[in-house]
């Protein structure tokens, strides 16, 4: 895969902080990174002489010293296609190195059998590779449930009824391009480390409400994997009622009556009608119809309870809740911060928690951010 030319440590450090701070002066870097002005001349150099940076047309001049010139990642030295699965349809984007979208397209899956996911993936990567200007560089795949990055492998995903696919593996032989293959939740959490509301956080949360309830951690500056490839599965910590049935096949899971699915469900039975879409769910709730209320009180309470523990857990300064139903937050956002509030210990109560509504376009553009992690890193891709 096409990655930065690594002399040292401070290579990383100094690349790093230009893509996701910069245009920055070189002292500027120096004082992020604690480097010397002449560690950083040293880091940045062969970064320039590769392509990756470029000293920008900005000119500013700082109050002591002569003028600069600050340094830019160059966007256009790398191309990225980022695609979303879930059981009904693929996502996919095409970004450069700073993760601007500059292309996208989306394919229905026949359905959620392997090979059918397969030809959609392909079919989505053809169509962004025909809008791409060069080449592209490598793909992030995001998907739902026990993903192992080390391995290429989707162990277990419930929502597509997978377990044990080589994903990684597949789509490289395929398409013939360097393929990471990572959790949905977590590719969403790499994302906010280099170009969102984590770029300057040492540890923070991202909690997705949706199909499903997930959680990525970012915690003392390093995304947290697992051992095993499974980390923050807030959903399915046992904190629901013991006989709601969640979709992994064990019961009391958070997922169980907080997530979409499950909520409609609840609202489905109380009114004897199957035919009940999630939107409709929305306007009998904003309503006070008495049953979607419930429902979303009870999803509101289970929730509170599985962010206090996280929080109680880990500490992080910051929790983002992210979704593509987080717009209708509020229909559970006042209990969900009461059972918070009563669980968080001492001074994990202030954490913050903060909204960023995402279509599946987002999910996407995290895929492709896994991918630019590698490229900044110089870790060789799988495969």
């Amino acid at each position: 895969m096409n990655r930065i030319p690594v002399t040292s440590p401070a290579s990383v450090a100094v690349f790093r902080r230009i893509l996701t701070h910069g245009p920055l002066g070189r002292v500027d870097i120096s004082r992020a990174t604690g480097l010397s002005q002449a560690a950083v001349t040293k880091a940045v150099t062969p970064l320039i002489g590769a392509g990756f940076v470029v000293e920008t047309d900005e000119r500013s001049t700082p109050s002591i010293g002569r003028p600069v010139s600050p340094l830019a990642v160059a966007r256009d030295r790398a191309h990225i296609i980022g695609v979303k699965v879930t059981a009904e349809r693929t996502y996919g984007v095409l970004t450069d190195l700073g993760a601007t979208v500059l292309a996208r397209t989306d394919e229905l899956n026949a359905s959620a059998a392997v090979d059918d996911v397969v030809r959609a993936v392909g079919l989505v990567v053809e169509t962004l590779r025909a809008a791409s200007t060069t080449t592209v560089d490598g793909i992030g795949i995001a998907v739902s449930g026990d993903v192992d990055r080390e391995s290429g492998i989707v162990r277990d995903s419930p929502l597509l009824g997978w377990r044990g696919v080589p994903l990684a593996s597949i789509l490289e032989e395929a398409l013939g391009i360097p393929t990471i293959l990572e959790n949905d939740v977590r590719a969403l959490t790499t994302t906010e480390v280099f170009f969102g509301s984590g770029r300057d956080a040492d540890s923070f949360a991202v909690v997705t409400i949706g199909t499903g309830i997930g959680c990525g951690l970012y915690l003392n500056g390093k995304i947290v994997q697992g051992t095993h490839g499974v980390s923050g599965e807030i959903g399915h910590l046992p904190l629901a009622p013991s006989d709601a049935l969640c979709s992994c096949g064990r019961r009391g899971c958070v997922e169980a009556v907080a997530s979409t699915a499950a909520i409609l469900n609840d609202v489905r039975a109380g009114h004897d009608d199957p035919s009940l879409t999630i939107e409709d769910a929305f306007t009998l709730a904003h309503a006070d119809d008495p049953i979607a209320r419930a429902a979303f009180e009870q999803a509101g309470g289970v929730i509170g309870a599985a962010l206090a523990a996280l929080v109680n857990l880990t500490g992080p300064e910051l929790v983002v809740i992210a979704g593509e139903n987080v717009t209708e937050y509020g229909l559970y956002e006042e209990r969900l911060r009461e059972t918070f509030a009563e669980h968080a210990f001492g001074a994990a109560s202030d954490c913050t928690i903060v909204l960023r509504p995402h279509v599946f376009d987002d999910w996407a553009r995290g895929a492709a951010a896994c991918v630019i992690e590698v490229i900044a890193s110089g870790i060789a891709a799988h495969g």
